[in-house]
Parts: structure tokens; sequence; C-alpha cells
């Protein structure tokens, strides 16, 4: 069981590495990257390509562990007593499973994806420390243990917001997806974009690379960002010669909201087009 990328998804070689010595290590893959480098549509296409169910947890900064396990509805076993309801003779009505038992019960291997984790409180991934290292967890209302049929190749993403501890670190083998150079974007442009026009990519990359090194700037445009500006410069017709203009005095670039998502931004480069305008006269 392999994964060597997909036709829709460009990876690197050490991205490839990593996924596989997670899968043969039998550990979660903790990926790092910044936000739009395709952390989530990594565990999707890994899905993909090995004809796997993709089970996925989408962490908040609400979401505690037990959630992942099961939920007990104690207050509707309450109401349902006091209304007479035959379904309180059973416990198990009122267990709601969450995704690491759905995932525990697939006969055939699953991917889960546990999404966003640095999201959740500092002690979140502490609490999950047995449950993805024995792949089992006891369901006390119940008095059962509930055990992986299939060990599920767990794929963990993180933006980096906090740290994690360290024990729960020890357990996971770990990537950090780095920005893509030029020729990796080139091929993740290719992917989304075949056959589109070699200049308008080349001055649109130029342009996109120059805004990610402003200095000051708080939000760099991502991967994704990019790919939304590109289909946009397409649907607006907007030539090459228009991209290459170098007038200091029209810093912001057309259709800039695809890559600048902040007022902070946007008025970053209001005031170095603004400099330029000074300078020139």
């Amino acid at each position: 069981m392999k994964f060597e990328g997909t036709k829709n998804y460009v990876a690197t070689e050490d991205l490839r590495v990593a996924v596989n010595a997670a899968i043969t290590l039998e550990r979660p893959l903790l990926v790092k990257g910044e936000p739009g480098t395709g952390k989530t549509v990594l565990a999707e296409e890994i899905a993909k390509a090995l004809d796997a169910e993709l089970i996925t947890w989408h962490i908040k900064s609400t979401t505690k562990a037990h959630q992942g396990l099961y939920e007990y509805d104690a207050v509707s076993r309450l109401r349902d007593s006091q209304l007479g309801d035959e379904r309180v003779h059973d416990i198990r009505n009122y267990i709601a499973k969450g995704k690491l038992w759905e995932a525990f019960e697939r006969e055939k291997r699953p991917i889960l994806l546990i999404d966003e984790i640095d999201k959740a409180d500092i002690e979140f991934p502490n609490d999950l420390l047995q449950e993805l290292d024995r792949m089992e967890f006891y369901v006390y209302e119940t008095n059962e243990t509930i055990k992986a049929a299939q060990r599920p190749i767990v794929i963990i993403t993180s933006n980096n917001e906090k740290e994690l501890p360290d024990a729960f670190l020890r357990r996971c083998f770990f990537h950090y997806i780095k920005f893509p150079d030029d020729e990796t974007m080139q091929a993740i442009i290719d992917v989304h974009f075949p056959g589109l026009k070699g200049q308008l990519v080349k001055e649109a990359l130029s342009i996109f690379y120059e805004i990610r090194e402003v200095p000051g700037l708080k939000k760099k445009p991502s991967t994704s960002e990019l790919l939304d500006w590109l289909k946009l410069l397409m649907s607006e017709d907007i030539s090459p010669e228009t991209l290459r203009e170098k007038d200091p005095t029209k810093l912001i670039p057309p259709l800039h909201g695809a890559l600048l998502k902040n007022e902070q931004d946007v008025h970053l480069f209001e005031r170095l087009a603004f400099l330029a305008r000074r300078e020139r006269n």
C-alpha cells in the first residue's frame, strides 16, 4: 500500500516518503504548513489513491477529545424515562458514535483525518494519546471495549496556531509541507489549468512571489489563492501585458481580492503606491 500522488495532487518526493513511512510505522502522520498548502486535500487524495474511505473529524475551538469516541445523551434518556418511552431500556439508544469509533468499526482500512488539531485546547492531543496508540477505548455506559478492526491510517493537520505536547509529537511521524518552489508550483498549475498560456502564468507567478516577499505583509497569499487568482485572470481575459506593466503607482495587481485577504495588507500596498507617486513627482 504505497502513496505515489494522484493526477489531481502534486506530491513532492519528501511528502510521498513521509506518507508511506507513517503507513509503514502505523503512526499518525502529523502534517503542518501554511494555510492553503493542501494539507486537508492530501488526506482526500491519499484516500483516492489507496481506494480507502475517508472519515473526517473537523476540530473546532470547542471540540473535546471524548467527542471523537462517543457522546452519551443522559438528558434525552431522562426525558424519555419520564415519558415512559421503551427506548430507555437500551442505553445504546443514547450513545452517539464519534469519528474514531466510526473508523474503528470499518472492516476495510480507512483514512481518518483529524483536521486542524491546533484549534482545540492544549489538552486535546494528550487526551487522545492512548486511543491513537492502542487503537481501542472503553465505553463506561455499556462496559465494553471498542477495538479497531483495522488500524486506520491517521492524518492530522495543524496550522501551527499553538504548540502541540511533546508526548503527542513522539507518537507521530511529522512532515512540514514547505511552500512550493517555482517548479513545483508550475506543476500544480498544470494540474489545475492544463494548457494555460505560458506567458500569463509566468507573469502571474512573478507577481505572486513578489507579493509574498513584501515586508510587513500580515497574510501571505497561498497556493489555493494563487489558483483562484489565475481562474479570475482567465475569466476576465487579463492579458500578460497588463500584468507585466511595471508602473510603481499601480502596485496592487488586478483582481487583488483573490490574493490579499485583509485590509491591513491592502492598505500596505496603497501606501507603497502613494510613496512611489510622491517619489516620481
